[in-house]
């Protein structure tokens, strides 16, 4: 029992102590604690956030594609958007098949003033007959008096999220109405009642799609057609077969699948995960400078307290309990700063959910309102990512607290020995090599893995130098002929210490660099994108004035298309159709753009990558985006297959253009061999050259003078930029925010580094005043280090961070994002954010050493006595 209770007795003294040095540390330096906590906080918060925004929106979004499809057991959709209902009959009488529902769905364009903020709406058409025992949810519900609704030619039931959006009740009153535009036309429909069972958020309509076909000319269409197998029947079979009878009479015209099959799924989750993955990435920068700020602040602890342990090392308390103790405090911080960050992780994404959308403003989950769902796997996943970056800060000084000789530490001025370690160059150099190794590696599952592998080891790899090239740097401005004829003892004292104190100086620089490098990195990225998709939209805009019918619905037909080429005034018209196509059931529908375009010289409109290949006589040229070379291996001098007019017709591939508008690959035609291919003399766009002395404003004015004017939408080459822009900008707020972040915690970083540092050298200064320097040289000399450690930080920095940008521009975004893009360096943002930092440091060293001088010179040194 005696061995017992003095067992227990010294557990209790151990936990004891340690709570004393725990909170002995945060009481003595809270802002530095503070200041790492944030950091882990913000870089869990972001990183969750942006984690339970995606999972929401993509749940949501499955969700609403599912309740499209109902419960049928096959599905059968053709490669073109739409297809001709010939094959319904065949369909339906199929051995096999109990029943079989044809489906139109149709993106129809809102009519109106606010149509162009409104966009679309997406109608579903339903044989009500038989979609009951296929698509229950989506059956309208007639009001009581009315009960035949279903089958009435005007009647609309639109889901509660799309009345709300539309702000339209059901009923025959004028507010019930919805008019969607049928090519230049208006086509009003009377609001019947409410979708029975439509998701939140689901904005949607559904009519008899007889009457859909009819009012929005689209007789004879369908998009596909539901199948309910018979009891008994192999689906697995009935699948197989029914495709291989399909690809016989029909060859590669229809796809035969199972409704949200794993290829399905893909689709849709593919379209958002380079996008998500990238926000990700970018949201663990803050985590990364959290964990360099644990690191520093741990660092300049042991440090500082160095005779400390040695002394409880000499009283007799274990090395293993100093290591512990050390990654005790480190791992608190971890603590503290994860559960900070899980709790602001969720209530981030609950605000971005309801201000920004699911999307954060991308444009990848429209018509979904999807709300934030905790998710414990999640959220133990980000808070252990907190917690051991954290601990992989702190590992460093614990190690070397622990394996520190009492009988050294004990003694002033050996905390140079300290850092000894950190003038080791091979690590860093072959983290260098391996960045440069990983920079060449293809993606991993379409995404850049070894892109970010490549980042993180330039970032520690360049962090590894910065002791050996303080050294360099700092001995040879020493050794300067003319710095040492101006005779400057302050000058002399300050490079002398910097010289030889590299260690000291490697924490201070490594704040400035992680933070400045990667803020250089993510800004350059983001003015390379904006600025070449600018210069993008000025090449491929060159008309005067624009002409769109509405999307979705509308068209401009023949009789539209000559009223428009005889304007007076008007020296050329171009016209443009862009349709979908299916050219991998695993993949996102292709856009398929057929447009007036001169084969001699497509880089007139078409923004060139590479050379053009001249099409063999007789061939119909095609050109392919960036994304197609990537995603379906396709390159110029190749034949490419695309699905028109029902039957697969050979393109030649002339060339490859850059194409910011469509990540999932798109094909320009000429819009002849469309027309002649397809049947389809209808365009959704028209380019308008005034003729010369002509000015625009009476272009305009004519094309609004036209019959249909009304109907068509109007722009400017420079509007189309502006809108465009904005729409960027509103993409990539999460990005910018982001980078303030990294901005401000890197700022705070070097604050907190060079006061503590300054702070812990108070018996370097009071040495300096007994030998006579003054305490206006004092603040000379930390003034000079913080501005010369700062400026050496950011010139490395920028270094490196342009080394972080060639790979996120030539290497991250292709492969994530299928587009190349050029380099843009924006000066303001670097000279301004570089002249804050050396000027932060230069004011927290002054502001620092006036309180480390505060005390006096004899109260300084007197633990040496």
């Amino acid at each position: 029992m005696p061995g017992l209770n003095q067992r227990s007795a010294g557990q209790r003294s151990s936990r004891q102590l340690a709570r004393w040095l725990l909170f002995g540390e945060w009481r003595a330096h809270p802002m530095r604690a503070l200041l790492a906590i944030v950091a882990i906080a913000v870089g869990v918060a972001m990183g969750f956030a942006i984690h339970l925004i995606n999972a929401a929106a993509f749940n949501e979004f499955s969700s609403a594609v599912q309740s499209l499809a109902g419960q049928a057991d096959v599905q059968v959709a053709g490669r073109e958007a739409q297809f001709d209902e010939a094959i319904y009959p065949r369909l339906a009488t199929r051995d096999g098949v109990a029943v079989a529902s044809p489906v139109l769905e149709i993106d129809a364009a809102l009519s109106g003033t606010s149509a162009a903020a409104r966009g679309t709406l997406k109608i579903v058409g339903l044989d009500a007959l038989r979609a009951g025992f296929i698509s229950p949810d989506l059956a309208g519900v007639p009001s009581a008096d009315r009960p035949y609704d279903v089958l009435a030619d005007d009647a609309l039931f639109l889901s509660p999220a799309a009345q709300a959006w539309l702000g339209v009740a059901a009923g025959g009153t004028a507010g019930g109405t919805v008019t969607v535009r049928a090519g230049t036309g208006d086509v009003a429909l009377r609001v019947a009642g409410p979708v029975l069972r439509a998701r939140s958020g689901q904005r949607i309509g559904v009519m008899d799609i007889g009457a859909l076909q009819w009012r929005l000319r689209q007789l004879g269409k369908l998009t596909r057609v539901d199948l309910k197998l018979r009891d008994g029947v192999d689906r697995a079979a009935f699948q197989r077969q029914l495709q291989a009878d399909l690809d016989r009479d029909y060859p590669g015209r229809f796809t035969v699948g199972e409704p949200n099959d794993a290829n399905q799924e893909s689709r849709n989750q593919n379209l958002s995960r380079a996008y998500r993955v990238n926000l990700t990435v970018l949201a663990l920068v803050a985590l990364f400078t959290g964990a360099f700020l644990v690191f520093s602040t741990q660092a300049l602890s042991v440090l500082r307290r160095r005779s400390q342990f040695a002394l409880l090392r000499t009283l007799g308390l274990p090395r293993r309990a100093l290591l512990r103790q050390v990654l005790l405090e480190g791992g608190s911080l971890g603590v503290i700063g994860a559960l900070l960050g899980i709790l602001g992780g969720y209530t981030l994404a609950a605000a971005a959910l309801a201000l920004f959308g699911g999307d954060l403003g991308a444009g990848y989950f429209t018509g979904v309102q999807p709300r934030v769902q905790f998710t414990p796997v999640a959220a133990c996943v980000f808070f252990a990512l907190g917690l051991g970056v954290a601990l992989l800060g702190c590992a460093a000084p614990a190690l070397e607290a622990a394996r520190a000789r009492p009988a050294i530490a004990l003694k002033s001025g050996n905390d140079e020995t300290a850092l000894a370690g950190l003038a080791r160059i091979w690590p860093a150099l072959l983290c260098l090599g391996l960045a440069a190794a990983c920079a060449f590696a293809p993606p991993v599952g379409g995404l850049p893995l070894f892109g970010y592998v490549a980042v993180a080891l330039l970032l520690v790899g360049g962090i590894g130098l910065m002791p050996r090239l303080a050294a360099v740097a700092f001995r040879a401005l020493e050794r300067s002929p003319g710095l040492r004829a101006r005779h400057s003892p302050v000058l002399a004292l300050t490079l002398a210490r910097l010289a030889n104190a590299p260690g000291q100086a490697s924490i201070a620089l490594g704040g400035v660099l992680a933070s400045f490098s990667l803020m250089v990195a993510m800004g350059i990225m983001v003015a390379s994108f904006r600025v070449s998709v600018d210069d993008w939209m000025l090449h491929i805009l060159p008309a005067d004035l624009y002409v769109r019918s509405g999307g979705g619905t509308g068209a401009l037909g023949p009789g539209e298309q000559a009223a428009l080429a005889r304007l007076p005034g008007v020296n050329d018209v171009q016209f443009l159709r862009t349709r979908p196509l299916s050219l991998d059931p695993t993949r996102p529908a292709v856009t398929l753009v057929a447009r007036d375009i001169d084969p001699a010289d497509p880089g007139r409109l078409l923004a060139l990558v590479g050379a053009s290949v001249t099409p063999p006589p007789g061939a119909r040229p095609a050109w392919v985006s960036e994304a197609m070379t990537d995603l379906y291996g396709v390159r110029p001098g190749q034949v490419l297959t695309l699905p028109l007019g029902g039957k697969p017709q050979a393109f030649f591939v002339a060339g490859v253009w850059r194409d910011y508008a469509n990540q999932t690959g798109s094909v320009i035609v000429l819009r002849r061999d469309y027309r002649a291919l397809s049947g389809d003399a209808d365009v959704t766009d028209a380019a308008l050259y005034a003729a010369p002395g002509t000015p625009v404003e009476r272009v305009e004015a004519l094309v609004r003078a036209l019959p249909f004017g009304a109907a068509l939408t109007l722009a400017r080459p420079g509007d189309i930029r502006a809108v465009s822009l904005r729409i960027f900008d509103r993409s990539f707020a999460v990005t910018y925010l982001l980078e303030a972040i990294a901005i401000a915690i890197g700022l705070s970083g070097v604050a907190a580094t060079f006061s503590a540092q300054t702070l812990a050298r108070a018996k370097e200064f009071g040495m300096l005043r007994h030998v006579g320097v003054t305490r206006r040289q004092v603040l000379g000399i930390l003034a000079i280090e913080g501005g010369a450690l700062t400026l050496l930080g950011v010139l490395t920095g920028f270094v490196l961070g342009l080394a972080i940008s060639l790979i996120l521009v030539y290497v991250v975004n292709p492969q994530s994002f299928h587009w190349t893009m050029q380099l843009h360096l924006p000066w303001p943002l670097i000279g301004g954010v570089a002249a804050v930092l050396v000027a932060a440091s230069v004011a927290t060293a002054l502001v620092s050493g006036r309180y480390a001088l505060s005390g006096g010179p004899v109260r300084a040194v007197r633990e040496d006595w």
